[in-house]
């Protein structure tokens, strides 16, 4: 990164010159830190998104050219040739680990799954219909109650211990948030198996029954793990930083990751996607919802199609397809009319050119949310299997930022609307 350019900008009649830096990806970006005691003005930015919050190394995004890099690796060849914990190391450490090291990283994750025991009678204070993602933050806040080893965040060896513990048992808190749901007994971790297929098994898995993992199903949930492991700074990434600038331990910076993501704006997408299919029934169904999804006054919209990042393709998309057509091929659609109808639509967005000539693509919450439906997945744990995923890259964002010595506490400044200057009148005079 480069400091050697500048811009000026008059304001109110005064010449001042800003620094430009220069990132090593992605556009220039103009230093304003300093613009409010040079020019006792701020800057006007609703949803910060012309605003470089931080410096990061971790990941970058080009919506343009539909781009997509943790630690400078295209995220399709991550899905294709990596796997999820190898790629929780990258993102954590910077490098892909060699053969020893991520020998290493994964026994020590396998050797944190399980949880504290006391922590049972925790899931068992919510509500028996509680939904999943509520249980999952509240848990996730609660591990500070019992993990009090690993709070300090200025102890480099205890931001490490709280790391392996929260991606080793995201896994196994999400799991039992689910079985607490549908009223069935915990099953704990199996650590003979690899991370994903472990996931599975405490998810579906009863105690009455023997259950065994299908390969194919275990490598689509870990390519759904792979390719939500981190995005930037979205909303839930930048909440974790917030958090986490004023010194608040570990465990609830992620909490309050969890619950940013919980938002339908944000971690909802696969699920309305899904809902929308459920919306559309069945197949004969289709062309009066694609007229309406072309009727610019009809407010019907279909969900799962386009991305506000990626401009012409979400290059998580074809890697999350490939997994579809698996796990398809594998379950079955002929039964399925939600499943029948979301085959027929991505056929038609391909195809049809109001789709294409308008960028329309299925993206990755459309077979994210199909591969999670016919796995068995009720829609209320796409998103906490959503956050689950992305733990890793909160972690790495935390870290990172704890790390970075020009960090300060977050505090936004505002554009103040409200009443000026007046005098308080006792109440008998109003």
């Amino acid at each position: 990164m480069t400091d050697n350019k500048t811009a000026k900008l008059n304001v109110n009649g005064k010449d001042l010159e800003l620094g430009v830096m220069s990132p090593t990806l992605g556009p220039d970006v103009v230093d304003i830190s300093k613009l409010y005691a040079q020019a006792d003005v701020f800057t006007f930015d609703p949803g910060f998104t012309s605003t470089a919050s931080c410096e990061s190394a971790i990941t970058f995004i080009d919506g343009d050219k539909g781009e997509l890099l943790h630690r400078g690796y295209p995220i399709d060849q991550l899905a294709a040739k990596s796997h999820y914990l190898e790629v929780c190391y990258l993102l954590l450490y910077g490098e892909l680990p060699t053969a020893q090291q991520l020998e290493d990283f994964t026994n020590r994750v396998t050797n944190h799954t399980m949880l504290h025991e006391q922590m049972t009678h925790f899931f068992r204070g919510f509500r028996r219909d509680a939904h999943p993602m509520a249980i999952v933050c509240g848990v996730v806040g609660a591990m500070s109650a019992f993990y009090h080893d690993s709070t300090d965040v200025n102890d480099p060896w205890q931001r490490e211990v709280a790391s392996i513990r929260m991606i080793a048992k995201l896994p196994t808190i999400t799991a039992w948030a689910y079985k607490y749901s549908v009223g069935q007994p915990f099953v704990y971790p199996d650590n003979t198996l690899d991370y994903a297929s472990n996931f599975l098994r405490m998810c579906f898995a009863v105690p009455a029954e023997e259950y065994v993992v299908d390969p194919i199903l275990a490598r689509a949930m870990d390519r759904i793990f792979t390719l939500h492991a981190d995005h930037e700074q979205n909303a839930s990434t930048s909440t974790v930083r917030l958090a986490g600038s004023s010194g608040a331990n570990p465990f609830a910076c992620i909490a309050a990751g969890v619950a940013c993501l919980w938002g339908p704006a944000h971690g909802g997408a696969n699920e309305a996607a899904l809902n929308m299919l459920r919306e559309v029934g069945s197949v004969d169904r289709i062309p009066e919802f694609i007229a309406r999804a072309k009727d610019k006054d009809d407010p019907f919209r279909l969900m799962g199609f386009g991305h506000r990042v990626y401009k012409n393709f979400d290059p998580r998309a074809k890697v999350m397809k490939e997994s579809a057509d698996e796990v398809l091929a594998l379950l079955g659609v002929e039964n399925n009319p939600t499943l029948q109808v979301a085959k027929e639509l991505e056929k038609i967005a391909l195809e049809d050119p109001y789709f294409v000539d308008r960028k329309l693509y299925p993206n990755v919450d459309f077979y994210s949310g199909i591969i999670l439906d016919a796995m068995g997945f009720p829609t209320s744990m796409f998103t906490p299997i959503f956050a689950l995923s992305r733990t890793v890259g909160w972690i790495s964002q935390w870290k990172e930022m704890i790390a970075d010595e020009k960090q300060k506490i977050g505090r936004p400044r505002q554009l103040y609307t409200g009443a000026t200057h007046r005098d308080y009148i006792n109440v008998e005079n109003r």
